[in-house]
């Protein structure tokens, strides 16, 4: 027997989508539009700031982290596991 979500972690589960979170950050990581969608502004930031520095070379961070989120899943601002 599987314990569900919401007795799994106390806090919750985040309203955010990790689907949604990966696709953005594939899409549109250069501008750090994954990390915006969690919460993440700081992280966000940055990978707009490298993107920017390094001509959009830095994007492959963007790319990187969306699939990353899509296999590995990943939290919100507030530390809540993103749901399915």
């Amino acid at each position: 027997m599987t314990t569900p979500p919401y007795q799994q972690y106390p806090q919750g589960v985040s309203d955010k989508s990790k689907v949604v979170a990966g696709i953005l950050g594939i899409l549109l990581g250069s501008f750090g539009a994954g990390r915006f969608y969690t919460g993440h502004t700081k992280i966000a930031v940055a990978q707009l700031l490298v993107s920017l520095f390094t001509c959009f070379i830095g994007g492959i961070w963007g790319f990187i982290d969306g699939i990353l989120i899509l296999v590995n899943g990943g939290t919100d601002a507030q530390g809540r596991p993103l749901r399915d």
